[in-house]
Order: structure tokens, then sequence, then C-alpha cells
């Protein structure tokens, strides 16, 4: 597949045309929030392409992404969206706004299986076959072009993924309970940031 991947320096364009509905994934140098810091913030709008923004680790300085991931007015789909805007609340400060996460719509509705990967659910629903031998690896230097390869199909398949993830949930009649799941994201965040990283709800 041809993929069209632009490499931005600290923030997308100015006036840059996107979508009402884009997908989003980021990299980190680790997953330890507090120590590894957001690198890399990827969007694609579904037609075959790939924004990659390199932020600046100095300043997070990029008014240009922040403003699209909080316009309330732009669905985001990510995948385990927990992760991501964990990292994007901590380094740029802000909550995103409009969220969909797809590792929340596989678990509700593919309860046929345990595998709720990317990897697996972009095999399921586009037939791709995807290699993840680059997640860890350093993406706080110059990227390579397997690199940015890598990147780009961690965002260009959510859009088919999360359009057959909610025909499921509604086909099924679990798509008020993901609904209702998803607005508690933000808060699952919150408690991250707060070091309340276990099931609270357990006994």
């Amino acid at each position: 597949m041809n993929i069209d991947i632009k490499l931005h320096q600290d923030d997308l364009p100015d006036q840059i045309a996107l979508s009402d509905n884009i997908a989003v994934d980021c990299e980190f140098m680790g997953l330890n929030v507090e120590r590894d810091k957001l690198c890399l913030v990827q969007i694609s709008t579904g037609n075959k392409d790939a924004h990659i923004i390199k932020l600046n680790r100095e300043t997070y300085n990029a008014p240009n992404l922040k403003n699209v991931l909080k316009d309330n007015k732009i669905n985001k789909i990510f995948h385990f969206a927990r992760a991501d805007l964990l990292f994007i609340k901590k380094y740029l400060k802000i909550n995103v706004r409009n969220i969909n996460c797809t590792k929340l719509m596989s678990k509700l509705a593919r309860s046929y299986s345990d595998k709720h990967g990317l990897k697996d659910l972009i095999k399921e629903f586009t037939g791709e076959d995807i290699s993840k031998n680059l997640q860890s690896s350093d993406f706080g230097g110059d990227l390579s072009d397997k690199q940015l390869q890598y990147c780009a199909k961690d965002v260009i398949y959510l859009h088919r993924i999360y359009e057959s993830l909610r025909k499921i949930l509604i086909r099924e009649r679990r798509i008020g309970l993901y609904d209702d799941t998803i607005k508690f994201i933000q808060a699952r965040v919150d408690l991250d940031l707060a070091s309340f990283t276990s099931d609270i709800w357990s006994h």
C-alpha cells in the first residue's frame, strides 16, 4: 500500500486541511509517563495519509495540534486511548475532546476473542498482516523510513476498524454500553496521573 506520509517538525502546519473524523496515535520513549517523554503524534484522515508530528520535547509548543485535539467537533479514533491520552495530558497539557477507542470497542464487541491488539484487529477487518517489530524502538532521534512506515500503519487502518466494530456493537445491542464506557476515559486517565493504576472497582 502506498501511504502519503508527511513529517512535520514541532507542530501541524497552519491552516492544514484535515477532516472532522481523524485517527490519532502517539509514540513515547517508554511506558513510564513520569520518565519517558511523548515523541510523536500521528494523524490520519482515513485516506491512506499520515501526518507525523515530531514534537519539540523541550517546549511541547504545538498550538495547531493542540487546537485539533481539543476541537469537540472532530471525532478522534484511538487504539488504547488510555495510554495516548495520558501522555498527551502530561506533556501537551490538554484534555482531548470527542474520543473513541477501538481497543475498548473490541473488548465489548468481540467477545468471541481474547485478542484485542491493533495487529489482530487490522488482520481481521482489513486482511492486512502488519509487523509490530518496531514498536519498541527509539522514536526520540532521527526517524528512519521504516519507523515512519510503522507510525503511519498505526493510524491508517483505524477508520475501517472503528466502523466495523461499531456495526457489531449496534448489532449486538452493546453500543449504549460502549457509549457509557467511553465517557469514563478521561477519569481513567486522571486516575493514572494520580497513580491509581489498579482496578478501583475490584473487591
